[in-house]
């Protein structure tokens, strides 16, 4: 009689008990939770992971709850066993990016959008076409530093987002050299610094304070060079569907040129908003990621003498895809994105329906956030993770639920042989023809550029002491 009368209540009352109780996260104020995944995300959630465990909930002002997944158990799941029950981001995480990336950007469709337009562009940055960048890089490679002096000082990380900045002109537009070149690098420059300085990219994330109070306000100054690049794209667009005998190999040409299933084409607002988000993701994520690699090459004299090693074996003047193919260049690399993921955390995702993650049940509409960062510190798959040692890439092969500095599932990287070619040309042109040291010993401390990376909190100083 007991048992059935609490079969009953438990079926009347179960649509008025709520499952979905989140993870426990940290406790103090909400604006507090905000500043610190601003302005020290990685030291907080270590000390999150080691309060809480691999998930909990972070509440941070002005947003929905977070639910932080830093296992990658619960990041396979996410990746793959769910990977059609989300979508991306939600409504906080669209309204920080929209105003850079505008409404049709790649990284913001979900479903079927999405789907469509990865097959679109997908082409483009993968196969024969990537492999005729090569040549290109390392020629930009060899121009910005045949300028270097001997015993003189430079910031690394400025060097390479040089490099960085002219190989997606190259790229993208097919902009080698003259004056679209330098303009179109200019505005891009001005905009980028802009968004990464601390104070200004705080309003992408308080929304209340984006007032356009004239060029001389922090919202007013972005958005008149959000409109300079929106002019600038637009005028190059018309050039080249009026004159198509200016189309070439480039990304930007082939956008023009794509059609989908139903021989529609990208509209101009559509391959604008694609160019924007590819001019901000490939640009400083893959500076940063060259600026650590150099850092760490030279806290590692085992680790540069075994790689120089590696790339003399191929003789004088070798084939630069010969170059992208060697092993502990390659491991090198990851071991770079492993430590400091160009992006920390993936981007958000919502649950469209219930599920279960790492054995507990969560509602629909629950938001998850994969923290890359967590996943590649995980001590069981990368013993004593904070230190720099490219050799466990060659002792083991990682899944992708386990090294994820590209993302995953069917969000993974559009341009990631392009960004690893790029960083593999660097870093073999440079280390084989120059001896490089650290210019000073003050500690580098990672720090937060808005969303997009974690970057050396002084760029590297380095200083060229001679030539090889």
């Amino acid at each position: 009689m007991i048992k059935n009368m609490n079969t009953f209540m438990n079926t009347i009352l179960q649509p008025f008990i709520s499952k979905n109780k989140l993870p426990n996260g940290p406790e103090e104020p909400e604006l507090f939770q905000l500043m610190n995944l601003l302005v020290r995300p990685l030291e907080y959630v270590e000390e999150c992971v080691n309060r809480y465990g691999y998930m909990f909930t972070i509440r941070p002002f002005g947003f929905s709850p977070l639910v932080f997944i830093g296992h990658s158990q619960g990041i396979k799941e996410i990746f793959s066993t769910h990977a059609k029950s989300f979508d991306i981001g939600d409504t906080d995480t669209k309204a920080i990016l929209h105003p850079l990336c505008g409404d049709h950007a790649i990284i913001l469709l979900n479903g079927s959008e999405h789907k469509r337009e990865r097959k679109l562009l997908m082409p483009a940055f993968h196969g024969d076409r990537v492999k005729l960048y090569a040549e290109k890089i390392c020629e930009i490679i060899d121009s910005v530093t045949s300028n270097w002096e001997i015993n003189k000082p430079f910031i690394a990380r400025s060097v390479m987002e040089e490099i960085t900045l002219k190989t997606l002109m190259h790229t993208v537009f097919g902009f080698s050299k003259g004056g679209k070149s330098k303009q179109f690098m200019s505005v891009i420059t001005d905009w980028i610094d802009f968004i990464n300085a601390p104070v200004q990219s705080s309003l992408l994330y308080v929304r209340f304070l984006q007032v356009d109070l004239g060029a001389w306000s922090p919202w007013g100054h972005f958005i008149k060079t959000k409109q300079t690049i929106d002019k600038l794209l637009q005028a190059e667009l018309e050039d080249r569907r009026t004159n198509r005998e200016k189309l070439g190999d480039d990304i930007f040409s082939l956008m023009l040129e794509a059609t989908y299933e139903d021989g529609q084409t990208m509209s101009d607002e559509h391959v604008k908003h694609e160019l924007v988000t590819l001019l901000y993701a490939g640009y400083e994520t893959t500076a940063t990621a060259l600026a650590w690699a150099f850092y760490w090459l030279e806290q590692s004299p085992r680790v540069k003498r075994k790689l120089l090693q590696e790339i003399d074996s191929l003789g004088k003047n070798p084939d630069p895809i010969e170059i992208s193919k060697l092993p502990y260049l390659t491991a090198v690399c990851e071991e770079t994105l492993r430590l400091y993921p160009t992006l920390p955390f993936a981007f958000a995702r919502t649950a469209k329906q219930d599920m279960e993650i790492m054995g507990r049940f969560f509602e629909a509409g629950t938001t998850f956030y994969p923290s890359i960062y967590s996943v590649h510190q995980q001590e069981d798959l990368y013993p004593n993770p904070k230190r720099f040692r490219p050799e466990r890439f060659l002792e083991r092969q990682y899944t992708p639920y386990e090294f994820i500095p590209f993302g995953g599932g069917p969000r993974f990287c559009l341009g990631y042989a392009l960004a690893m070619l790029e960083m593999k040309l660097v870093i073999a042109s440079i280390v084989s023809k120059y001896n490089l040291e650290l210019a000073d010993n003050q500690p580098i401390k990672p720090v937060l550029h808005f969303i997009s990376s974690i970057a050396p909190s002084n760029g590297v100083p380095l200083v060229m002491t001679g030539f090889r």
